[in-house]
């Protein structure tokens, strides 16, 4: 979301600059091993945000089960 929100501001000419900046800290042959890597984080990301999520949602129902038990 954040990245959408950020391309929305930046024009084709700035797109340009920072691909050509990339290609040059990065280079060409590092760039496809760059993309894949960033996947795998952005995707061990949301893994990991997913199972909390999970996690916070199990405890809540626990909890709320517990407090209907007591009255």
């Amino acid at each position: 979301m954040i990245t959408t929100q950020l391309l929305a501001f930046l024009g084709g000419q700035e797109i340009i600059i920072l691909a050509i900046i990339i290609i040059v800290l990065f280079g060409a042959k590092k760039i496809p091993k760059l993309a894949r890597s960033i996947g795998q984080a952005s995707g061990e990301l949301k893994k990991g945000r997913l199972e909390s999520e999970k996690e916070l949602k199990a405890a809540t129902e626990e909890t709320a089960k517990e407090t209907d038990s007591k009255e």
